[in-house]
Order: C-alpha cells, then structure tokens, then sequence
C-alpha cells in the first residue's frame, strides 16, 4: 500500500542526518577546515613572482663599480644575498646544494673593462631545476643593468652611461638548460603520487578492519602495537616501490628526464619517504573512526603537500610562516633530493640536509601513531 507524501516524514529524516553530521566531528571539522586552509593558501601563501631569491655573490674585483653592481643587486626585490665569497668554486658548490638558486660572479677587472668602454661580462649562473622559481628574477637582471651604475658613471666616465648598458649580463642556466617543465614537474609528480597512495592505503588499514568487524580478533592475536603497525606498513613498502619503478621508467623512456645521479641513493630516499607517508596514513587511521573520515583526513594533508611543497608554486616565493609548515612535509624534502639526484647528481653530502628531516618526521610520526593505538574496541 503506497503512503501519501508526508513532510513530516521528510523532515524526520533531515532531523537524524543533520543530528548525525553534528555528531561526527572530524568530517564536520573537514568541512570548515578544507576551504579556509585553501582560502589561506591561496591567498596568501602562492605567489607566482617570487622575489627575496637566495643568491651568492662570487666578488674577484675591490672596485668601486662592481661594489656598486653588488648593492643593486641587494636593493633589487627579486634577490636575497646569503653570502659573498671570492671562489666562483664556491658559488657554484652553493648551487650544487641547493643553498642558492643565483650565483652572480662579478669577475676580475670589472671596474677597469667598464672604464675603458669594453662592456665586461656579468655571469649569472642559475639553478633551473625549477622553472617556474626564476625567470622574473632572470629578467630583472636585465633592468639592474642599466641602472645599477647611473650614479657612478659621472665626469670623465658620463659618456659610457650613454648607449647600451656599461656591462653584459651572461645568464647559464645549470641542471636543466632549456628549461623543459617536465624535468621538474615528474620528479615532483612521483613526491606526489607516493603521498596520496601510500597515505590513503594505510590510512584505510584500522578503519576497514573496524568496519569489517576483525578489528577484534586484530586485537586478540598476542602482537605489539610496533608488530601490528609494521605489519600493516611493511607490504605497502613494496607497493610504494613498484609504483616508483612504473614512474621513474616513464619518466626515463616517454618523458625522456634525465637520470645523472645514483639510483641506488635514491632507492634508499624513496623507501625513507614511502615509510614516513605509510606512518602518516597509519597515524591517520587510528584516529579516524570510518574509511570517510579516513579519506577526508588524507585530503586535509595532501592539500599542503601539494602547495607548500614547492611542486606546484616556487617555494622561496611563498612567506616565512609557509616555508616554515612546508619545512615540516616530507615532500618537501623528497622533492629536493629527487630533483638533485636526478637532475645535479647529487651524492649523499648535499642530500643529507634533506634526507634527515624525513627519518625525524617518519620515527616522530611513527611513535604518535603507537602513542594513539587502542587496545579495545571503545
């Protein structure tokens, strides 16, 4: 017998979900969280014309014209000088660890030439691993030299601020010379692809067994909480490292990126990352009481992978308060190692700065997750 439409009913029913929602407070919290944690990111966080760029200075001339060239180059918005050396070795070696991404080398008898009207050079070496952090900073080189030395070329040298600019800025870019987005971008896509799977899978690990109804005979099994948790971990270690295999192969053989470093060191990198997201995900599922929470609570930390990480937006662009969460993400640090092996030929010395932040992260990681492990059911 077909009943008459009630809106009574109707309401019943919206009463008991909105009751419902109200009482599951994570995906409530989602749902206000994720838009203002976009809101703040891309309001103020994303900048796509990164100024404050760390540079290194490699000064062989005591002139006062290259001294001149040197507070241009500090006064312009688009640089930040971390240091000032008299060995382009040096320089160079700062890009080599990623310490910098511009080394300007003013060279010797840069003052004299400039006197003379034989427009010397001005190299600006360039790490181009990121394609997207430098090229406003490349074209405002071109500005600095024309006005860099306008207060200087007075009297007998007023002549030579006639014409073109009284030197030549010569601009290398290193690591990736022609710029190909995809020798950034894949890199970081696997930093990426690694984060939203191998969170997600273990995140749904507790969650499923609680909802399946196993939970219990988890708990009955005379196990650890170290012994469950590297149980669950250890098969997605081997799943996290076939998907870096299928990436790297289609990076090498379709995408054509170069591969200079050790893969060997890297293989080492990526069973360090993969085990620090599975910690994350695990983390993730002992606090989540379902596999929706689960992935929403995945959502809510791929979000700042993504952003703050620097694999879609510069990260020297971005504020000090969000270098400083991007600090604390383990893409981040992949990213630099990857992109340095793959791309510098990085050895261990100049990826250990990044490779520790991910050890800490995953073991402090790891110990909130068995901090958090329940014993019972409740």
């Amino acid at each position: 017998m077909t009943r008459a439409f009630s809106f009574a009913r109707v309401y019943a029913i919206l009463l008991k979900e909105f009751l419902q929602m109200r009482r599951d407070q994570i995906t409530m919290g989602m749902i206000v969280g994720v838009p203002l944690m976009q809101l703040f990111l891309f309001g103020f966080a994303i900048n796509f014309n990164p100024h404050a760029l760390p540079t290194v200075i490699s000064v062989d001339d005591p002139g006062t014209l290259a001294r001149s060239v040197v507070v241009a180059l500090e006064n312009s918005s688009y640089f930040e000088i971390v240091a000032q050396t008299h060995s382009p070795k040096d320089a160079r070696r700062m890009l080599q660890e990623g310490k910098a991404l511009f080394a300007v080398e003013i060279p010797a008898n840069f003052t004299r030439d400039i006197v003379r009207g034989t427009q010397p050079d001005l190299l600006i070496e360039v790490d181009a691993t990121d394609t997207a952090a430098s090229s406003y900073a490349i074209a405002a080189v071109n500005g600095i030299a024309s006005t860099a030395l306008r207060d200087d070329l007075k009297g007998p040298l007023a002549s030579r601020a006639q014409g073109p600019p009284p030197f030549n800025p010569v601009t290398h870019l290193l690591y990736n010379p022609e710029q190909v987005t995809q020798y950034s971008i894949i890199p970081g896509l696997l930093a990426v692809i690694l984060t939203m799977t191998m969170v997600l899978m273990t995140c749904l690990a507790l969650t499923r067994e609680r909802e399946r109804g196993t939970y219990e005979n988890l708990l009955a099994m005379p196990a650890s909480p170290v012994e469950i948790m590297l149980g669950k971990i250890a098969p997605n270690i081997v799943i996290g490292a076939i998907q870096s295999a299928i990436i790297l192969l289609v990076a090498r053989f379709v995408f054509d990126v170069p591969m200079i470093g050790s893969l060997t060191l890297l293989a080492v990198a990526l069973v360090i990352y993969i085990t620090a997201n599975l910690a994350v995900g695990y983390t993730f599922s002992t606090v989540a009481e379902n596999q929706l929470q689960a992935m929403q609570m995945t959502m809510f930390f791929l979000l700042p992978a993504i952003l703050l990480s620097g694999f879609a937006f510069p990260f020297d662009g971005m504020p000090v308060w969000a270098q400083w969460i991007g600090e604390v993400l383990p893409a981040t640090h992949f990213l630099r190692i990857i992109r340095g092996i793959l791309l510098k030929d990085n050895g261990f010395p100049e990826i250990w700065p990044d490779l520790w932040p991910l050890i800490l992260f995953m073991f402090v990681v790891m110990g909130i997750a068995l901090a958090r492990f329940r014993r019972t059911l409740d």
